[in-house]
């Protein structure tokens, strides 16, 4: 299966959806939050990046969802930045950067990263965190492209995507991975600023499901297009994750993907709130299973780790 955005690379519409992206740089609309600042002048909004991508690190991925890693790993490229800002963020240096600690890349630069990525054998270009740089992402897939990139996108967000933004992605990522966070808005409200959270990534999460589908898998189990779902369980969230799983099994697919993940533990300022400062136990992990499972949903990730040390071990 051919990745989406060669289609529209050859009929031009892909140069035509970068620079409609830029334009929303210009008094920047391209997340939620519309903070309005010039990008293009290298002003900076609520995601603390301006004109051109940051990347904190990039290279083959081992601990993703085992149809992203395969054999030769999941071609990942963290950025720096980001739109939610999570009090408890897993990756607070990168989301929360100080100055200096990331590297700006023009879209020439970002581009030969996805090609040297795909060299090295990833079956992907994952891209993490990349809701606050879709239009930079976009001229970078643009010179991908000419420099023979050929593996599938894969689209890995916090959740919280414009419906417009979205739009401009339909045809160019092939595989969608967002993890939806929390279900209520005072939750949101309280450690991500965003109270309207839930309700964005509902609206985004069938969308993602509307343009790619269910995941869909080669014969190798390698994820070629399609919608996979992270939900990160939180010490005192199991009413909201039931209410995601009832979301997800009900309005978006019964088939969606879904990887409940209990790697929390208190990162950033977690521990300057009670709810933060527990972690998940063996116990609400496998209740959150049950839960899902219960909902409807049938395609819960598994963790493998056999299956993982065999791909690592190249046998």
């Amino acid at each position: 299966m051919q990745p989406s955005y060669l289609k529209l690379s050859k009929s031009g519409e892909l140069v035509k959806r970068a620079e409609q992206g830029l334009e929303l740089l210009s008094s920047c609309s391209i997340c939620p939050r519309n903070c309005g600042v010039d990008r293009t002048a290298d002003e900076r909004g609520f995601c603390g990046v301006g004109k051109y991508a940051e990347v904190a690190s990039f290279g083959p991925h081992f601990g993703e969802e085992a149809p992203l890693v395969g054999r030769n790993g999941s071609g990942t490229i963290f950025f720096c930045g980001c739109n939610l800002l999570c009090v408890f963020c897993q990756n607070y240096d990168i989301s929360h950067p100080e100055e200096g600690t990331c590297s700006p890349v023009d879209a020439k630069t970002l581009a030969r990263l996805m090609t040297d990525l795909q060299r090295q054998g990833c079956h992907n270009i994952n891209l993490v965190t990349p809701s606050h740089i879709v239009p930079q992402l976009l001229w970078a897939l643009v010179y991908a492209i000419d420099e023979g990139l050929t593996v599938p996108l894969v689209y890995n967000s916090g959740g919280y995507d414009k419906l417009d933004t979205l739009h401009l992605l339909d045809g160019v990522v092939d595989i969608f991975m967002p993890d939806f966070k929390f279900w209520d808005g005072e939750t949101s409200a309280a450690f991500m600023q965003a109270p309207d959270y839930p309700e964005v990534a509902r609206s985004a999460i069938i969308e993602m499901q509307k343009q790619v589908g269910d995941l869909v898998v080669d014969k190798n189990g390698v994820a070629e297009r399609g919608l996979l779902v992270r939900h990160l369980l939180m010490p005192s969230g199991m009413a909201e994750s039931r209410e995601i799983f009832r979301f997800l099994a009900q309005q978006v697919s019964a088939n969606c993907y879904t990887n409940i993940m209990d790697q929390y533990h208190p990162c950033g300022k977690a521990l300057e709130f009670h709810e933060l400062s527990g972690s998940i136990s063996a116990v609400h992990y496998e209740e959150m299973v049950q839960a899902a499972r219960s909902s409807g949903l049938r395609r819960i990730d598994s963790r493998d780790f056999d299956k993982l040390m065999e791909m690592l071990s190249g046998k």
